[in-house]
């Protein structure tokens, strides 16, 4: 790969890893821990080959990314919650073990080890003061997290009070055991909830409840793995702490093998990958620990991870099933994603029928055909995919899969966009995106109805008081009502809301319709430019090229987005109930900012970016999301990124807020 083929390939990877880190942090696992790794591992090979493609934030250079949810207070870690390096070969471990006897020679230290399983949850630090629970936090980005400190109180295995009036902090994996994971989805299915995708999400989302009562509903249990700090006593080894963590009362990691030398090791690593499919807990991965305290502190840390300890990740179990046929599911944002069906087979401990094929590429790329033996990995034991076709199995009766262009669900046109991998479904009136559609229709950016909000929505579409959007204009205060205890009020307050959404401008107009690559700025634009509605609707595609910001894609997006019938039938829907189809934005041609561009980046203390922009635009300016040679300002907060980096390339004039304020 040369610099070039790099410097691209890294391009695709950050943002690529950057989504799949915030999903994780977020509860929403995307993507197989293992698929994660070996994009992580390419990212860092490429940067350690060209060291000039390193950015700051570059996913190789954080720590972590856990946001602190909204609710919780911030915790920050008297002792930091590293991550651990990642290894996937025995010749890494035994790299590895050589960098350990270099550094136990030089400080004549004696090398042995701690081999333990890696549990798959939810990292958290419990500190205790005279033996009494105080305080419990979430990792987050490892030296920042929540306090949890109620619902870690919840959990079965957490000591109230310890066996000892020590003070000390523990690390430890919440979790929720396998048998407890398969009953709690029953519960739900029985109670027709929604399902969890596995263990280490229902786990993570149910320690970060702002209610502790759902916390305490669910199965959590906590193995803990290491002394944070503890003033009171010294340990001389790793596993000696272990020890004295049980006789405190603690539930610790029930595999820990002390281990001599390498092969040793090497024993240890596979045994425990032996056993993983019969632990009641998820675990991806043995972690190799340098069990002697003080070698490990003369070793030391990186930024980002211990330098005395590794993490084995074991490949992926892998089973051979037949695919008996491929369907198509449509999702909330209209994705059209094929699904094998598959003759059940256990792969890591759990029965899978049905798994994603990603996309249409995807299926012919590894031309997979219906009829076909497959195999099947469950990677990280967390998700299964199709990874491979056994083609010496194939007796001429295998179908080619096509992959649809009218939605199944609605009929609508399915439309595969240039530059993407997926299909989706353009009928805005479709029933698998109402709820998707209605959260974005009702949201601030939009119509901006105040107490539309995501359960309310769900509970009109579930009571089939909505069927469409432009249903909401239709509510009555009795519907409303009826969806909640003594809810006049609330009810009274909605209809209100609803009216009021009504008069907003033709911009929010078009920005809730959800068309694709329209976001609030460009819908600004498109109402400068029409400024009413019809005239948007019957715009050719050459002029929609004509306008300022507007690419190719964008400007047949919104003109095939207008050409299908579903969208008509709404928006004719929309004036009927009064809704507003006319701009009301003015160009202010004499204002101080008339003909400037504005870039906005970091943090502002005296304004959010959305009252910057509005305030910017009443003075006759435009904003951007990039910069570039057209940029005549760039406004940079708190935290300004690569768009500062950027300016200061490109010689554009950098304004700090104060700056800003002297100008308005």
């Amino acid at each position: 790969m040369n610099f070039e083929q790099a410097k691209k390939r890294a391009e695709e990877l950050r943002p690529l890893l950057q989504y799949y880190t915030k999903k994780y942090f977020d509860d929403e696992q995307v993507v197989s821990d293992y698929e994660y790794d070996m994009l992580m591992r390419e990212l860092k090979q490429i940067e350690k080959e060209y060291p000039e493609l390193i950015t700051e934030d570059s996913p190789t250079q954080r720590v972590g990314t856990g946001a602190i949810k909204k609710g919780f207070e911030k915790v920050t870690h008297e002792v930091p919650l590293q991550s651990l390096q990642d290894v996937f070969t025995f010749e890494e471990v035994e790299e590895f073990d050589q960098r350990m006897q270099k550094a136990a020679i030089e400080f004549s230290r004696l090398l042995d080890y701690v081999v333990e399983t890696k549990i798959d949850g939810l990292s958290s630090a419990i500190e205790y003061r005279n033996g009494k629970l105080y305080r419990g936090a979430t990792r987050g980005n490892g030296i920042v997290g929540e306090d949890v400190t109620q619902n870690i109180s919840t959990i079965k295995h957490v000591p109230k009070e310890l066996k000892e009036p020590i003070s000390i902090t523990v690390r430890g994996e919440v979790f929720i055991g396998k048998t407890d994971f398969d009953k709690l989805n029953e519960d739900r299915l029985l109670e027709e909830q929604e399902q969890f995708a596995n263990a280490r999400n229902a786990a993570a989302g149910s320690l970060r409840q702002l209610d502790s009562k759902i916390t305490a509903s669910r199965p959590l249990d906590i193995y803990v793995f290491n002394v944070q700090k503890c003033d009171d006593i010294t340990f001389e080894t790793h596993y000696e702490s272990l020890l004295y963590l049980e006789r405190l009362g603690f539930n610790v990691n029930p595999v820990k093998i002390l281990c001599k030398n390498m092969q040793e090791v090497r024993d240890a690593i596979y045994k425990i990958g032996e056993m993983r499919n019969d632990l009641d807990f998820g675990i991806d991965g043995a972690v190799v620990k340098v069990n002697d305290l003080e070698l490990r502190e003369k070793v030391g840390t990186t930024y980002k991870t211990p330098r005395w300890a590794v993490a084995y990740k074991y490949p992926p179990e892998k089973k051979e099933t037949l695919l008996k046929d491929i369907v198509c599911q449509v999702g909330r944002t209209g994705a059209i994603t094929p699904m094998a069906i598959l003759d059940p087979v256990y792969v890591a401990g759990s029965k899978i029928s049905k798994t994603t094929l990603h996309n249409e590429d995807y299926i012919k790329q590894n031309d997979i055909r219906i009829g076909d033996r497959v195999i099947i990995q469950k990677a990280g034991d967390v998700i299964p995919e199709v990874v491979g076709v056994n083609k010496d199995k194939r007796d001429g009766t295998e179908k080619i899969f096509e992959m649809p262009r009218i939605c199944p669900v609605c009929g609508a046109e399915a439309v595969r966009e240039e530059g993407e991998a997926v299909v989706r479904c353009i009928g805005i009136e479709c029933p698998a995106k109402l709820y998707r559609s209605i959260i974005h229709f009702a949201s601030k950016d939009a119509m901006d109805i105040d107490g539309l909000g995501e359960a309310i929505i769900g509970e009109l579409i579930e009571r089939k008081l909505i069927s469409n959007i432009a249903d909401i204009y239709k509510l009555t205060i009795d519907d409303v009502a009826s969806l909640k205890k003594n809810g006049k009020k609330f009810a009274q307050n909605l209809i209100n809301a609803i009216e009021e959404s009504k008069k907003r401008d033709l911009y929010r107009v078009i920005n809730s319709l959800g068309i694709r690559h329209v976001g609030v700025k460009l819908a600004k634009t498109l109402a400068r430019y029409f400024k009413d509605m019809d005239k948007l609707i019957v715009a050719t595609y050459e002029e929609l090229r004509m306008i300022e910001d507007v690419g190719e894609i964008t400007a047949n997006t919104i003109y095939e987005f207008f050409r299908q019938e579903q969208t008509i039938d709404l928006i004719n829907k929309l004036k009927q109930a009064n809704v507003n189809m006319k701009a009301e934005i003015q160009e202010n041609e004499d204002g101080k900012f008339a003909g400037k561009t504005f870039v906005l980046t970091g943090s502002l203390e005296h304004y959010s970016r959305e009252e910057a922009s509005e305030i910017i635009e009443k003075m006759g300016g435009k904003t951007s999301s990039s910069v570039s040679k057209k940029t005549d300002y760039v406004l940079a907060g708190e935290d300004a990124g690569s768009k500062l980096k950027k300016a200061q390339e490109l010689g554009i004039t950098i304004i700090s807020e104060e700056e800003f304020i002297t100008m308005l």
